[in-house]
């Protein structure tokens, strides 16, 4: 198992605005987001923790102690030619849903809106960091890393966040797993990235953060497109 604390000096205003559903609202106020994206930095905790596992394109397993055969048409075309794969979990704990928790339960519900989109946008750039730090030491061994790739994304099954937590040693960074296949905490992340030699070529990998191939098409998350 290998781990990194990714370090989180600001929580991007943009990608607040952009999870709280704003993108399209007129004159809201600044500085609300920034109060709730400056106490989600102080309230992120961020750390990841990955294991390496060999990786077969041709029958899309895992080759962990217990091997996870991947069924989704969009993750085996991200994963193709990959002979790695480095499975990912990322937290930022839970003091910032309890935060959450708490304006709710106060009444303080744009502060609580607010805040909880800031948490998303904070572990997504802590899992962005994550994926930067595996790419830079995987370069090392001549191999070149994918974009994260997450359970519930395309038609990969969101019932293989189980395995793909266990095989990430999520639990070392306090990670579980609900009946129903959510995280807890709730900002956190689980992934999957391809680890593939620098000459395999790339031009057909599905774009495993392209909003235009998934099919939630009312995700308020859902970026803009042309």
């Amino acid at each position: 198992m290998q781990s990194y604390n990714p370090p989180l000096t600001r929580v991007d205003k943009e990608e607040t605005r952009r999870y709280a559903g704003l993108s399209g609202v007129a004159a809201f106020p600044e500085q609300l987001l920034e109060t709730a994206c400056g106490d989600a930095l102080l309230l992120a905790r961020p750390r990841s923790v990955w294991n390496i596992y060999p990786y077969a394109s041709a029958t899309g397993i895992i080759a962990a102690p217990t091997p996870l055969h991947l069924s989704g048409d969009k993750i085996r075309r991200h994963l193709d030619g990959a002979k790695e794969a480095a499975v990912l979990a990322v937290t930022i704990g839970p003091a910032l849903e309890e935060e959450v928790s708490r304006l709710f339960a106060a009444g303080e519900y744009t502060a609580g809106l607010l805040l909880d989109a800031a948490g998303t946008a904070a572990v997504e750039q802590a899992a962005d960091a994550a994926n930067h730090y595996i790419a830079d030491q995987a370069a090392r061994r001549g191999l070149k890393a994918r974009n994260r790739f997450s359970p519930g994304y395309g038609d990969w099954a969101i019932t293989d966040q189980p395995a793909v937590a266990a095989l990430a040693d999520g639990n070392h960074v306090a990670l579980a797993v609900t009946p129903s296949c959510m995280l807890v905490p709730r900002k956190s992340v689980t992934a999957l990235i391809g680890l593939a030699p620098a000459t395999v070529r790339e031009d057909n990998l599905c774009d495993s953060r392209g909003c235009a191939s998934c099919p939630q098409a009312n995700c308020i998350a859902r970026r803009e497109l042309s």
